[in-house]
């Protein structure tokens, strides 16, 4: 039984040790992964911005304990500032569901997108598909939907805006994250 235990422990050493390896090795590569999909997502939200800056870390807390800003990034055109996006996460309904809103200095929305969930298939995921319209004669997406409103609206499900079927607790999470991501944004526009 010694010798079983011994062995069993030389081969969890070489396994924690390759993985280590491999983890060193790929650690760069997944990194400058992740900071081309952040650059390709603001495009997305801001296609007339040249250049995206991490903007500053503004402190405060959220009236919604649940939430967390994780970044603030500024988005400039030839030079003068056009727009800021928030990156946020917030729980949902399978877990942290985590988005990028991009607000215009004319304290439009310009964009929502979801970066990360673990929402229901076919149900709160739909908050992040690109083929689930909650008005089908407009073709308009859940996020889509957010794009244009003022960044003072009230942001409320069943009132200005329309939920996913039978998934209102993802409807809700993604309108509150939206609404707290603008405020915070027109709080910094406001004291430049």
């Amino acid at each position: 039984m010694f010798k079983l235990g011994f062995v069993l422990a030389l081969y969890a050493t070489a396994a924690c040790v390759g993985l280590a390896f491999v983890y060193s090795g790929t650690e760069t590569i997944i990194a400058l992964r992740q900071q081309a999909d952040l650059e390709a997502s603001l495009k997305e939200l801001f296609p007339q911005g040249d250049a995206f800056e991490p903007g500053p870390a503004m402190c405060g807390t959220s009236s919604n304990p649940a939430l967390i800003f994780n970044s603030y990034y500024l988005i400039s055109r030839e030079g003068a500032v056009i727009g800021m996006a928030v990156r946020a996460s917030i729980n949902s309904y399978g877990g942290p569901l985590s988005a990028l809103v991009g607000i215009d200095i004319d304290q439009k929305i310009t964009r929502v997108k979801i970066l990360s969930h673990s929402d229901t298939p076919g149900l709160g995921a739909n908050a992040a598909s690109s083929s689930y319209f909650v008005d089908r004669s407009t073709k308009t997406t859940f996020t889509g939907q957010f794009a244009g409103k003022s960044a003072g609206d009230s942001f409320a499900v069943k009132d200005d805006i329309i939920a996913i079927t039978a998934s209102t607790i993802t409807s809700r999470a993604v309108s509150a994250l939206v609404k707290e991501c603008a405020a915070r944004a027109l709080e910094y526009f406001a004291a430049q």
